[in-house]
């Protein structure tokens, strides 16, 4: 088979087939294959007035008709279903080649697979890609990462089909090896937690106010229009606004109440204890999922555990919405934070030296947490790179700074009613933890000493300590005699 088409991809679900489109929407000759050649012959008579598809049975048939240096997108999913995919391309590429893993890979695979190709002198480039199906047919957020010099080739065509905002593409290389789909990892993370405080939000002004999905949906399309402006929050208030079409009912009222997960938010988390980051707001709605499903444990305690809580009655009904929206936009802004943080941890970890404004950046179009304020994350990072904190920076100090007498009423009153919100509440106790002149982990340690002789710092003189609790109590300093 003769090579003219300037990019693969093989694997034709969903995401793969609407990438495909996108490629040859924007006049790229495209490659495609799939395990079952049903799904390939099925693209092409679809949507092959959309572009020039070149269409293979085989593998080694669809490694032909690629130019050099071949681009071949692999879109199956994670695991062992990707290692048996290059298995087979491997063999049938040469030196420069490219391999694309645009899936959810978590990134220690990335990072293996990464350090085996290049072995066979080829590159590897795990890539993440955000925005659903709609996003790989109309413009993803794209975050390739792997050798720098794979981007030079690679990149202006990922950048020709990612989303744009003001002209800008969502599309830059984020770093070696994993480093792609770590970030992409870490969205999805922000992306848990974001979903969360949206339906802690819908809970607490259901609760508070006995609001009807219909009107509390009104009150996120009225929220859309001003700093909470983002795609998910958009999409609150059109599932809210939904009817179900069998019962009458408010959509999400038919709704069983699990919510399910792919495992990328708890790769996160997982992560997070690794580095030490505390993204509490990720952790905590990772978690609230898995008590979502948790059946047997929630059925025993229905009916049987004392809530000792009162009738919510809400005085002012503006004043509660305003409040549930300013609680709302602090808490997304720690949920970015702490992202953020885990970013600039790992990239110090592994050396991988990524841009988080450039992140940012990229994440403002195309992918499920875009958001107006995504702006504002990058200029506070062009500011100051090095930004330790993103809540420290003047605008989020003020932004958020503003809300807090809300967040504070919010939290509270949730408790005293018996309303869960733990994304909400453990925002708020990170933002008191991170500004905090003096936390308790000082008696944590002197705890940690009397035990197991873990020793200690003073605030008053440098060095190492332990105290011999069991004995005389004589304080000595590490290195002593």
């Amino acid at each position: 088979m003769a090579a003219r088409a300037q990019i693969g991809v093989t694997g034709l679900a969903v995401m793969g087939r609407n990438l495909a489109r996108n490629f040859a929407r924007h006049g790229y000759t495209v490659a495609v294959h799939n395990r079952s050649y049903a799904k390939t012959a099925s693209l092409v008579a679809d949507h092959g007035d959309e572009g020039d598809f070149v269409a293979s049975e085989s593998m080694a048939d669809f490694v032909a008709s690629i130019e050099r240096p071949r681009k071949v997108v692999i879109m199956v999913k994670a695991g062992a279903a990707t290692d048996a995919v290059i298995a087979e391309l491997v063999p049938l590429l040469e030196t420069g080649d490219i391999i694309i893993d645009a899936g959810n890979a978590h990134f220690p695979d990335t990072r293996r697979r990464e350090a085996e190709l290049k072995e066979h002198g080829l590159h590897f480039v795990g890539t993440g890609v955000s925005g659903g199906e709609e996003g790989a047919l109309n413009g993803p957020s794209i975050m390739p990462g792997g050798a720098p010099e794979s981007y030079v080739t690679l990149g202006p065509i990922l950048e020709d089909i990612s989303a744009k905002v003001d002209g800008v593409p969502c599309c830059t290389y984020v770093g070696p090896d994993g480093a792609g789909h770590f970030v992409k990892m870490v969205h999805n993370g922000i992306e848990y937690a974001d979903m969360q405080l949206i339906a802690e939000a819908y809970d607490l002004l259901k609760q508070g106010l006995g609001a009807t999905a219909a009107e509390i949906g009104e009150i996120f399309a009225e929220w859309n229009t001003g700093d909470l402006e983002s795609f998910l929050i958009e999409i609150t208030a059109d599932v809210l606004a939904h009817v179900d079409a069998e019962t009458g009912s408010a959509f999400v009222d038919v709704v069983l109440d699990r919510a399910e997960q792919k495992g990328t938010g708890r790769w996160t988390v997982q992560n997070g204890l690794d580095l030490g980051v505390p993204i509490t707001g990720i952790a905590e709605a990772t978690f609230a999922r898995a008590l979502s499903g948790s059946v047997p444990q929630r059925q025993a305690a229905v009916g049987v555990l004392p809530a000792h809580t009162e009738t919510w009655s809400v005085a002012d009904r503006d004043a509660f919405v305003e409040d549930v929206r300013l609680a709302l936009y602090a808490s997304k802004v720690v949920a970015y934070s702490q992202g953020f943080d885990q970013i600039a941890a790992a990239s110090e970890e592994f050396g991988w030296d990524i841009d988080r404004g450039a992140m940012a950046r990229i994440w403002r179009g195309g992918c499920i947490i875009r958001a107006r304020f995504l702006n504002r994350i990058t200029e506070a990072y062009e500011r100051d790179a090095q930004l330790p904190l993103l809540l420290s920076d003047e605008y989020f100090t003020g932004a958020v700074g503003n809300g807090v007498p809300a967040w504070r009423r919010i939290v509270a009153a949730a408790a005293l009613h018996g309303v869960p919100t733990p994304a909400f509440a453990s925002s708020l106790a990170y933002y008191d933890g991170v500004r905090a002149e003096r936390l308790p982990a000082n008696l944590i340690q002197a705890q940690r000493d009397f035990f197991g002789a873990h020793t200690y710092h003073r605030v008053d003189k440098a060095g190492v300590f332990h105290t011999e609790w069991t004995g005389d109590r004589t304080e000595t300093a590490e290195g002593d005699a």
